[in-house]
């Protein structure tokens, strides 16, 4: 918080009205995937109920990979809601896994760029998802997520921009937050008044 404050003073103005960092980090990255699935492209409502219905489908656990592959693709669209795509993104992950093309436990001991190289070979997970996870699960410090809408949005208001910014403007803001870059990405999704989404 010193850094960022000092290299920022826009920055400054929003972490002394929002306070400490306290980012909450999510320990189950399984979990974390099937969520950022599930919840793509869905009001924060619909994807609630769609994946409270994944976890009743599951007797409330979070299933196993071998469990999902296994599971009715009939059942899954109609007793949990989930679209043909979302299910084949979910087997599709759990089959990286079962194989052993993706290892979760070997994704901590990695740097980011191959982190994101690895989850980008799943159907369904993007750079995006794949940054986001390193921010929530990994507790990396130092990622700037450009293609994310609220950070843009939270860029365009706190630095006065005529229009959303571009990667390359991003960046060059984003320049003095380093090694800090997530911290400051929370507090810029903090400042925003509809932040109801990012923990």
């Amino acid at each position: 918080m010193k850094h960022l404050c000092c290299a920022d003073k826009r920055l400054a103005k929003i972490i002394t009205e929002i306070g400490s960092y306290s980012i909450k980090i999510r320990n189950d990255s399984f979990q974390a995937l099937i969520e950022s699935i599930i919840y793509q492209q869905l009001s924060g409502s619909a994807a609630n109920t769609i994946y409270n219905r994944f976890l009743t489908y599951y007797k409330n656990q979070i299933p196993t990979p071998e469990q999902i592959i296994s599971s009715s693709d009939l059942e899954l669209r109609t007793q949990v809601g989930l679209s043909r795509m979302k299910i084949t993104y979910l087997k599709d992950l759990s089959t990286h896994i079962v194989d052993g093309r993706l290892n979760l436990f070997d994704l901590p001991k990695m740097q980011d760029a191959e982190i994101i190289s690895q989850l980008t070979r799943v159907k369904g997970i993007g750079r995006w998802t794949a940054e986001i996870f390193l921010i929530f699960c990994l507790a990396r410090n130092d990622i700037l997520p450009v293609t994310d809408l609220g950070l843009r949005n939270a860029m365009k208001r706190t630095y006065l921009l005529d229009e959303l910014p571009k990667p390359n403007k991003m960046m060059e803001i984003a320049d003095p937050w380093r090694p800090y870059r997530s911290i400051a990405t929370w507090y810029l999704w903090k400042s925003l008044s509809n932040f109801n989404t990012i923990g």
